[in-house]
């Protein structure tokens, strides 16, 4: 079958679609990317080492900039969207639950596997060389940090009918139940304890999140006066939560912080998502205006092919070009960080960078272009395609390949496997 144009496919997109969701969608990401980029604080000293850190751990005043910066909460309330429009039209087809799921997580999964085979062939192949497990556990483990997000969406995508069930009977209550369920989860998780407990907001505070999605769909928060309230009632939760609980201000992880309010996710991103979603919202108006023209929506949706393998490579690219760097020296890393040399060379750094990613992305993008599989397939391929991606993305976004004990590259092999378990089994007696 002929791809079509990404010209072509802005040109037949039907008046129907809502171009925002795909915008917001590659602005979150990108946002994310550069993000990235920006608070790794690298500086080679004059012996060779390697001082790594993050400019959010060298500089305090940057936390306030995290309530920008941390922008997966709009790609949460864009996936409430996408999966809600999604799962009621697999439902008008007469689509059945585990066929719509592999449909999904095959786009979800199919363009990590590229990613996780790369890196365990680069981390065995580092370790016979000599390579110290020291460098290849932090290496391993900053790439794969982007791997937690589809850790917890996965597992918000599997449980999209019933969230979207929940939506349908309760409204907004689903809404503030999961939030303060999410509060519950972290009063346990922060005295009471165990700490991990915790790690069940990954689907409960996301979970939320999720459904202020579904109000978008359904017109149940249209109007910019409603919009600006609920960013105005995720700002007063946020500040007291700051203020008055545990909570730092920074929403992205800090070295040694006693608390951190995305590892694991706390309530403070819920109510982080209420005032991104409200106030994004509110320009939606101004942003359908501008995705109406033809030149702005063809550049979404160029960058929307390819967003997904932008995202899963960028910190690998990051980490190559410092390895290549301390190979030369510290050739481009020796600017002290947070100096006006090193603030000068950024958008040099990001320019680079990007550029280096799209040549990767033009190698591993067409990872995105996943072929439509139909019949019928057991439920429980799916769930166990669920269960071993968020198994196996959780562990490496947390840990990377390298253990204490050493190499632990079998964990990039469960979402591999969960992957594979999405194919369409053959038929029995089939010609």
């Amino acid at each position: 079958m002929q791809t079509l144009s990404p010209a072509a496919v802005a040109a037949a997109t039907p008046a129907t679609r809502n171009r925002v969701v795909d915008l917001l969608r590659v602005a979150a990401l990108t946002v994310v990317v550069l993000g990235h980029w920006l608070i790794a604080a690298l500086v080679v000293r004059e012996d060779g080492t390697l001082d790594a850190g993050a400019v959010l751990d060298r500089a305090s005043w940057t936390h306030p900039m995290t309530w920008v910066f941390q922008v997966m909460p709009v790609f949460f309330v864009v996936g409430g969207y996408a999966n809600g429009l999604s799962w009621r039209g697999a439902r008008e087809r007469g689509s059945a639950w585990p066929a719509w799921l592999r449909t999904r997580l095959r786009r979800l999964l199919v363009p990590v596997v590229p990613l996780l085979l790369f890196w365990v062939g680069l981390v065995v192949v580092a370790s016979a060389l000599g390579t110290d497990h020291r460098s290849l556990r932090l290496a391993s483990q900053v790439a794969l940090v982007p791997t937690w997000f589809l850790a917890a969406y996965v597992v918000v995508c599997a449980l999209a009918p019933l969230t979207l069930r929940l939506w349908k009977r309760y409204g907004w209550g689903s809404v503030v139940g999961g939030l303060a369920l999410g509060g519950v989860v972290d009063l346990v998780s922060l005295t009471v304890g165990p700490w991990w407990v915790g790690f069940a907001n990954y689907v409960v505070v996301w979970g939320a999140v999720h459904q202020l999605g579904y109000a978008w769909l359904d017109g149940r928060l249209g109007g910019t006066r409603r919009r600006l309230g609920v960013a105005a009632l995720g700002a007063s939760g946020l500040v007291a939560l700051v203020a008055l609980g545990p909570y730092p201000v920074s929403m992205i992880g800090l070295d040694g912080a006693a608390v951190n309010n995305s590892y694991p996710t706390r309530v403070t991103l819920g109510f982080l998502g209420l005032l991104q979603a409200g106030l994004v919202l509110a320009a939606e108006p101004l942003l359908q205006h501008w995705m109406r023209r033809a030149r702005a929506w063809t550049v979404v949706v160029v960058l929307g092919r390819r967003m997904m393998s932008v995202y899963l490579w960028h910190l690998t690219v990051m980490c190559l070009v410092v390895g290549g760097s301390l190979l030369l020296g510290g050739f481009g890393l020796h600017a002290e960080p947070l100096s006006s040399g090193w603030w000068s060379t950024r958008p040099l750094w990001w320019l680079a960078l990007g550029l280096l990613t799209a040549g990767v992305v033009a190698l591993v993008g067409r990872f995105e272009d996943v072929r439509r599989v139909t019949g019928r397939i057991r439920p429980w391929r799916p769930v166990l395609a669920a269960v071993l991606a968020c198994g196996g993305l959780g562990v490496m976004a947390a840990r990377g390949l390298v253990g204490p004990e050493g190499l632990t590259w079998w964990w990039a092999l469960l979402p591999v496997l969960g992957s594979a378990a999405l194919a369409t089994p053959a038929t029995r007696g089939a010609r």
